[in-house]
């Protein structure tokens, strides 16, 4: 209890310290509501301390205070507490001290997930299924997946000691493994998808992302003639924005401006341009984006897209139009807090809610909002809405039912045990396929397994039989609505059918990332996309590929 009120103490000291300093800061700018605002949260702060009837922890104030200080701004304006600070660090650099592997929690104990290849994790001969039983002189039972990673990770060069129980042959082995700076890939693969056609994955806007996409472009160009290339931004939730600059000056001229940013603050009010010669000036490009295409990502896209200097193929992307920028608060904490919005060279922002009103009514832009924007070639782009590509794909979806199964581990397990029984067996990234006889036996695995799945079919069954009895009408339609629930056939067994071609296809991909690292799931992946077929013929035809550039309007949403 000492402890914990000396601790208040301290913090009011602190936080009363940084107001008076606030106060005397904003006196000289007349801004006495602010200052009237961070003494009464100091005040706030003490009387607690004092007089609360249970002790209170001092940071859970902090936090509780900064979340409600922020709640009515935007999603992206947020406290980053000490430890949040250091994942936030992660996310932005893609590197950090440990042996490079994903992990995951299964039953009693925490699995290697994926190793990443070449890491100290791969060339210790870990793999994909294997238990991780004790770290240093540790039992890990019963470790989740943070206290285990906390213990793997610390500074390069250092050693960590850990026994794994081998998936293969249940056997043990300890080992010691000597910890380095990981990099997490930004450019997760890069290949060749047509004679020609070269394909890259970018994951994500981390620091050196743009070297990595240049080296990536090059070894493709050293490997033969690249004719087109399709760059892959799905699911890129996006990152620096100053590799996003960077990398649109691998294929438009030096000094091309790229976006500009404006904000409140003067230094928020800025526009970026290349700086580097382009690496491939006139290469037909063809970019993909869906409805996770956000922040950074969408820089590029469509920069590219209003210089016309790319067709963009999928969805509408996410629409974020936003700018972060972290602020050191003092004590190793930050704030992350939204600074400008930023454009694109046609002059649009792609912003999709508006936060402006600081309450819980946000909203999506309007289309009366809308405006009409023009590309280099005259081609008309709009904003408000995120990025519209130029030719639209139909959205794939997954089921709920197939979902679940993944989320809840039973493709991981029972691609654990197809390894265990096939130890030996080779993986052909692209021709890789569960045979029918795998696939009873997955059926067969799962026969004793509780999967918590309601089909939305039945829901709605549910929600008629539940208003036929509430009005009366129950014992009229009862006979149908037993024949209904008879042939709706949504049980387990039934759904490993229905949604068997997806299932499938997850089985494949994990089985193959097993083998063949993550690489060899996304050159498996790639065998039927609809997205990436569609962009090689376009890229193949180079007359469909410049009318689109010339001639194609993007609708508004």
């Amino acid at each position: 209890m000492n402890g914990i009120r000396k601790t208040l103490k301290y913090a009011a000291t602190a936080v009363a310290a940084v107001a008076a300093a606030g106060l005397l800061i904003f006196a000289g700018k007349d801004d006495f509501g602010l200052g009237r605002n961070m003494e009464l949260l100091v005040n706030m702060m003490r009387e607690l301390s004092r007089n609360y009837v249970d002790a209170v922890d001092a940071d859970e104030l902090m936090e509780g205070a900064a979340e409600g200080m922020v709640r009515r701004l935007d999603p992206y304006t947020t406290y980053l507490s000490e430890e949040e600070t250091k994942k936030f660090e992660l996310q932005t650099t893609g590197k950090y001290g440990g042996i490079g592997s994903l992990i995951r929690k299964r039953g009693d104990y925490v699995v290697i997930a994926e190793p990443y290849k070449g890491s100290p994790a791969d060339r210790a001969g870990l793999r994909v299924g294997d238990k991780i039983v004790a770290i240093g002189r540790e039992d890990a039972k019963g470790f989740s997946t943070e206290e285990v990673s906390s213990r793997l990770k610390g500074d390069p060069n250092t050693t960590v000691k850990i026994t794994v129980e081998r998936l293969a042959d249940g056997s043990r082995e300890t080992m010691n493994i000597r910890r380095e700076r990981i990099s997490i890939p930004a450019v997760t693969y890069a290949g060749w998808v047509a004679d020609g056609i070269g394909y890259i994955q970018h994951a994500d806007f981390s620091d050196g992302s743009y070297d990595e996409l240049r080296a990536a472009i090059e070894r493709l160009q050293g490997e033969g003639e690249l004719k087109g290339l399709i760059l892959d931004y799905r699911n890129n939730g996006g990152g620096v924005m100053q590799e996003a600059v960077k990398i649109v000056s691998l294929f438009v001229p030096k000094g091309t401006e790229v976006v500009t940013t404006k904000g409140r603050a003067v230094d928020a009010v800025r526009t970026y341009s290349t700086t580097h010669e382009p690496l491939l000036p006139s290469t037909p490009l063809a970019v993909l984006v869906n409805g996770n295409t956000a922040s950074s990502s969408e820089i590029v896209a469509g920069a590219l897209q209003d210089m016309d200097r790319a067709v963009l193929i999928g969805q509408k992307s996410f629409g974020k139009g936003l700018v972060q920028s972290t602020l050191p608060i003092g004590y190793d904490a930050c704030l992350k807090i939204t600074t400008a919005k930023y454009y694109i060279p046609s002059g649009r922002c792609i912003q999709n809610i508006d936060y402006s009103s600081h309450d819980d009514n946000v909203h999506a832009v309007p289309d009366s909002l809308v405006r009409e924007f023009a590309t280099r070639n005259g081609r008309k782009v709009y904003d408000g809405g995120g990025i519209m590509p130029d030719v639209k794909t139909e959205t794939e979806y997954i089921s709920r039912f197939a979902l679940t199964l993944y989320a809840m581990g039973f493709i991981d397990d029972f691609c654990d045990d197809y390894v265990r029984r096939h130890p030996s067996a080779v993986a052909d990234n692209r021709t890789f396929a569960v045979t029918d006889a795998d696939y009873d036996d997955f059926k067969a695995f799962m026969k004793d397994k509780d999967v918590p799945y309601t089909s939305e079919s039945r829901r709605a069954l549910e929600r008629l039989r539940a208003a036929l009895e509430s009005e009366k009408y129950a014992d009229r339609f009862a006979d149908r609505l037993a024949a209904m629930e008879r042939e709706l056939g949504d049980d387990t067994q039934s759904n490993l059918e229905t949604y068997r071609k997806e299932i499938t296809e997850s089985i494949e991909s994990a089985l193959v990332m097993r083998y063949n690292y993550a690489e060899g799931a996304i050159e498996h992946s790639l065998v039927d996309d609809g997205d990436v077929a569609r962009a090689v013929e376009i890229l193949r035809d180079g007359d469909i590929y410049r009318s689109i550039l010339t001639e194609r309007d993007t609708v508004v949403k």
